[in-house]
């Protein structure tokens, strides 16, 4: 199927074929007072076939017109300055003049409004930066009662440059309080923001044409939809869709979202990953080399220097400082130590374990299989190879193996698995079924197609938990969402990510005969459905037994993205629901309850998320270096005493304030869904369960 729709990509190079290849003139003079970068003549051609590809054969019926180009003018406004803090509203009010023109330049292959607006805001971006550094060239107040932003998203563009420069005071002075406050040392702090702003002048100076080009064509594809991205040949050749295999040395994957370098993913196995002390959504803003190496400062870098600082040969030592995943940018930084080293194939691959609960007096033993991504060793499939690596065998080895050791019940660990291969996903369901349909694909056209499970044999007949959170993606949601339709097993944890749509990518050379490399387009060509007929974008997947999450629909996800594709249903596929888990789930569902309202932990968990609520609410801060110091002592204070509850909950010893807090081995959700399998265990059979699979299917 998919290949399928690979090929049916690759067919709209007979229609981008027809682009002019004259390419057109710029209709005004995009240049600023110190930036006049343009387009480079392959720029107009490539432009042309983004938006071609996009109009012909995006999932989404896409009309390019006044409406849309206006909704492109404000994504780009965003994209550039969307803490509205280098702009005035009299830029604003000058770029107005392209609000309803970029939907007919983009047709014609012209670039001016991509280009003029950008070279005006990196022109204003430019005066901010020597503002900016100025201003560390004086001893500034850091001890006054003035109140700082810290959101302005939604803030009035600044009306003038002497409201704009009262603004970029206050901006300068809660930077050094940050980092003095980590620093320890006032000379030092002023030093690491000058460095900062230093190494922006300096990036400034190293724009190229095709930075412009690259920001602004993804401005038009997320408009459309977030998935839809346009790679630049370097971001193409040297990152492809992620970043992971250049950031080796730790296992992360990232990107650059606004100034900060954001943690997506860490790769299990990695450095990263096996510190307990990362995890998705994680901002870096300092990285330092060694043991005691001195950090320096990468908030404001661009994305491939700070993964040239952060790659290293294995076995050395980095060091970041991150903002927490939810912290506010006023929050204490954490340093995480990481040993460098190539992440091992192995780990990243399925891992097992069989652990012993007790319920109701009665030991149980449960199966645990870990499955990080849907992967697939595609060469040595194709090249015959009788033992090719790929998610589904792991499984299958792990389960023969559980059964041979009289395992009671298997938990499927699926959390923070962002996907992979759509063909695992389905091989891997049918371990657990006879055959039948897994998932439903619609094309823009309307054409459905249901994947099926066709091999009979079932692997594992016994009692089933599958655990997802937020960062359960794609083929994860297609696994999850089959399981819990037929009925198969329980689904517990947080709802899912929400992504349900395929895309294909087309390099841009590829599609118009030529032999440069001139980027890729990641194009959504359509869209997956549950058997049961509901989409699985948008919403994802909601466990039959819900923990309480501390990263909210709203923030992250799928649901975060405004431009993301609705949810929506089709016609379910004709299959046959086991229907023997209405009534056991409600029991359980129950005691699951009643063990939280007497877990310290699960109060912990709701807590936090309190915590993390009351951050992101925080929209103001006071410059006032002690009054901040104050509140971060009692912060951390506060913190201590938590993470000595629960040392002493864990039968260890406290340790004193300013001793390293070592992670702790303490991963609530899954000890409860051991908890959930056994007591799920000890009201169904396996052999129950085996003998309506056989009827069933």
């Amino acid at each position: 199927m998919i290949k399928k729709l690979m090929l049916e990509a690759v067919a709209f190079s007979f229609v981008i074929s027809s682009c002019s290849a004259t390419p057109p003139r710029l209709t005004t003079d995009v240049g600023s007072g110190k930036f006049d970068l343009k387009p480079e003549p392959k720029h107009y051609t490539v432009a042309k076939v983004i938006t071609s590809a996009i109009e012909e054969y995006h999932y989404k019926s896409v009309k390019l017109d006044d409406s849309l180009s206006s909704q492109i003018f404000n994504k780009y406004l965003k994209d550039l300055d969307g803490s509205r803090s280098m702009l005035l509203a009299s830029d604003v009010k000058d770029f107005e003049q392209f609000r309803y023109q970029i939907d007919n330049q983009l047709d014609a292959g012209d670039l001016t409004a991509g280009y003029y607006i950008y070279n005006h805001y990196a022109d204003r971006l430019s005066q901010r930066v020597d503002y900016a550094l100025a201003l560390l060239k004086t001893k500034m107040n850091l001890d006054s009662t003035d109140t700082y932003v810290l959101d302005r998203e939604k803030e009035p563009w600044f009306a003038t440059t002497t409201d704009l420069n009262n603004y970029w005071n206050k901006r300068i002075r809660y930077e050094l309080i940050n980092q003095k406050l980590i620093s320890k040392d006032d000379k030092k702090a002023y030093d690491i923001i000058t460095k900062r702003y230093e190494n922006l002048k300096s990036q400034l100076a190293k724009l190229k044409s095709e930075d412009v080009f690259e920001t602004y064509m993804n401005a038009f594809s997320s408009t459309v939809e977030p998935h839809t991205v346009y790679l630049s040949p370097k971001s193409s050749t040297d990152f492809k869709i992620d970043m992971s295999r250049s950031l080796e040395g730790i296992g992360a994957t990232l990107r650059s979202e606004n100034e900060y370098t954001k943690v997506v993913q860490l790769t299990k196995g990695g450095p990263a990953e096996k510190s307990k002390q990362m995890q998705p959504n994680d901002r870096i803003i300092a990285v330092a080399q060694g043991k005691d190496g001195e950090f320096e400062d990468v908030v404001g870098w661009r994305i491939d220097d700070v993964v040239g600082k952060i790659r290293g040969p294995k076995g050395t030592t980095v060091r970041l400082q991150i903002l927490p995943a939810g912290a506010d940018a006023n929050a204490n930084p954490k340093t995480v130590v990481l040993i460098r080293d190539k992440v091992v194939l192995e780990e990243q691959k399925a891992q097992s374990e069989v652990k012993q609960v007790t319920y109701n007096g009665k030991p149980y033993k449960i199966g645990v299989i870990t499955v990080p991504a849907f992967y697939i060793d595609w060469d040595a499939m194709r090249k015959g190879d009788p033992n090719y690596t790929s998610t589904t065998r792991d499984v299958k080895n792990a389960l023969v193996k559980f059964k041979a050791e009289g395992v009671d019940g298997v938990v499927m660990d699926l959390r923070n698995n962002g996907g992979g291969s759509l063909k695992e996903a389905i091989e891997l369901t049918g371990l657990f079924i006879k055959t039948g349909p897994v998932v439903q694909v619609r094309e823009a056209g309307g054409k459905v197609t249901v994947n099926e499970d066709k091999d009979p044999e079932i692997t594992y007949t016994g009692p089933l938990t599958v655990m997802i959170n937020r960062f359960s993606a794609s083929a994860s949601e297609i696994f999850s969402a089959a399981i819990q339709d037929y009925h198969r097993g329980l689904i517990i944890g947080s709802q899912s990510y929400g992504k349900g749509t395929v895309q294909t990518a087309a390099a841009i050379n590829e599609l118009i005969n030529k032999p440069d490399n001139l980027g890729q387009l990641n194009l959504t060509v359509a869209k997956f459905y549950r058997i049961s007929g509901g989409s699985t974008q948008h919403k994802g997947v909601i466990p039959d037994i819900t923990f309480p999450s501390m990263f909210p629909a709203s923030e992250f996800g799928e649901s975060s993205e405004p431009t993301a594709l609705p949810w929506d249903q089709i016609a379910p596929a004709q299959y046959a629901p086991l229907g023997k888990l209405d009534g056991i789930k409600s029991v359980v569902v129950t005691d699951h309850e009643k063990r939280m309202e007497v877990s310290q932990e699960y109060k912990y968990i709701l807590e936090d998320i309190k915590e993390f609520d009351k951050n992101r609410a925080q929209k103001t801060v006071v410059l006032n270096i002690d009054q901040l110091k104050k509140e971060r002592d009692q912060k951390d204070d506060e913190e201590l005493v938590r993470y000595n509850q629960r040392r002493s909950a864990l039968g260890e010893k406290p340790v004193a304030k300013g001793a390293d807090r070592v992670p702790l081995n303490n991963d609530y959700v899954k000890d409860e869904s051991l908890e959930i399998t056994a007591e799920y265990v000890s009201k169904v059979t396996p052999n129950t369960i085996a003998e309506t699979l056989q009827k069933k299917f």
